[in-house]
């Protein structure tokens, strides 16, 4: 039964993503990778209000894993740290590590104390 919670998670969690990350891509366009940075923040935000809820296992299985785990991509956010650092952008990729690990953190922190 987990598995299937954390499929129907990952179900919802990775199209929405790819759905954000275009919409945010043609608002903004793409000198700076803002739709990852925004799904990476939001899943984190959602994971910390799940985890500071003590949610039952199946809710963390379904949210936690499934749908933050397949909403939220540290390997596009490293690919496209990388791309920009080879670009010769170092502001942006140097910006985009700060800028991601600070507002993940807090985002998480924030849920969690919501939560609690």
């Amino acid at each position: 039964m987990t598995m299937l919670l954390v499929a129907a998670g990952a179900a919802v969690g990775a199209p929405l993503r790819y759905v954000v990350d275009r919409l945010v891509h043609e608002r903004l366009g793409g000198a700076f990778p803002w739709g990852t940075l925004l799904v990476n923040v939001v899943g984190s935000f959602v994971l910390g209000l799940v985890m500071g809820s003590a949610a039952d296992d199946g809710v963390v299985s379904l949210v936690g894993v499934g749908f933050c785990g397949a909403l939220t991509t540290y390997s596009t956010f490293s690919y496209e740290t990388l791309r920009l650092a080879e670009d010769g952008a170092w502001r942006h990729a140097v910006g985009n590590v700060a800028l991601s690990v600070a507002a993940g953190l807090a985002a998480a922190a924030f849920g969690w104390n919501l939560a609690s």
